[in-house]
């Protein structure tokens, strides 16, 4: 496939992506029922839930990460480019740190700003007004974001 609206073979995209063609297609049919790709003719084409988790699930620039503190001031040293290293900061950063930055609406903000996922930010505006806190509040943002991808 040589541009983004080109065409492949199921073959050949399940020889890129490193999996069998059955396997390959069993795949692309979970995404159909998910919503991220659409029958169209003979083929499949990436739905705009797709493109938003493709942009979603990509690295952001430097400057664009999210920042994981303590409080004002107080770095952890964390940072977070992906939603997959949000998420995996998540589950293993210190419970103040996700406290300080969900009251403060600071992951609603980052995923609007960044990510431009509304659906994700509603999901953490519901953990917050749910007022959480400790470990219960690391599970429902982990659950938030399993839900989501």
């Amino acid at each position: 496939m040589s541009e983004v609206t080109g065409r492949t073979d199921m073959n050949e995209f399940a020889q890129k992506i490193g999996l069998t063609p059955n396997q390959a297609t069993e795949y692309v049919h979970e995404l159909a029922k998910s919503g991220f790709v659409k029958k169209v003719g003979n083929g499949y084409s990436i739905t705009e839930k797709g493109k938003t988790a493709l942009k979603t699930f990509a690295p952001v620039a430097a400057e664009k990460r999210f920042n994981f503190y303590v409080e004002i001031g107080k770095p952890t040293g964390f940072s977070a480019g992906s939603i997959p290293e949000f998420y995996d900061l998540i589950s293993k950063i210190e419970t103040a740190s996700l406290e300080f930055h969900l009251y403060r609406e600071d992951f609603e903000n980052w995923v609007k700003a960044v990510l431009n996922d509304e659906d994700l930010a509603d999901k953490f505006a519901c953990v917050r007004d749910s007022e959480v806190k400790g470990e219960n509040l690391r599970k429902a943002l982990l659950s938030a974001l399993e839900e989501q991808f």
